[in-house]
């Protein structure tokens, strides 16, 4: 029997990522998923601060889905959507996390809250230390760096 659809929050892989010494190296999306990657969030880790998350996703090398923790700031587009996905929904149960939401409104709640937090972490990570030039960053991209000086 297919496992219940259920709502999960989704987001997506910066497309390019500040790295390196003080910041001035780009490198696209992260280690495990390429820039613009749609990722599944299955779980939180509220005593830190959501500053890391556990996700669903195709692998940059592989294509299959993996399951990882990954930092808050590496995501943006926070939004709660039905999954009915049984790869995704399977990985979910397997990871026995729960995962699903029970309401979109606490679903749509938390999407906002991290989307608030992931962009005051991707602001404070490099904290009074200039953009490289020219800087494809996801706050520079977006017009949010100009914004949050």
């Amino acid at each position: 029997m297919p496992p219940e659809p259920g709502r999960l929050i989704a987001a997506n892989v910066v497309r390019w990522r500040r790295y390196g010494e003080g910041g001035q190296e780009l490198r696209p999306g992260t280690k495990s998923y390429r820039g613009g990657s749609k990722v599944y969030v299955i779980d939180t880790y509220a005593g830190t601060g959501h500053e890391a998350l556990t996700t669903i996703g195709r692998g940059r090398h592989t294509g299959r889905y993996i399951t990882i923790d990954m930092a808050t700031r590496h995501l943006h587009t926070f939004r709660a959507v039905p999954v009915h996905s049984p790869t995704v929904l399977r990985l979910c149960a397997e990871a026995g996390v729960g995962g699903c939401w029970n309401t979109r409104e606490d679903a749509e709640e938390l999407a906002a809250r991290l989307a608030r937090l992931a962009a005051e972490y991707r602001g404070s990570w490099w904290a009074g230390v200039p953009h490289p030039t020219p800087c494809r960053c996801h706050d520079c991209l977006t017009g949010q760096a100009l914004t949050a000086g």
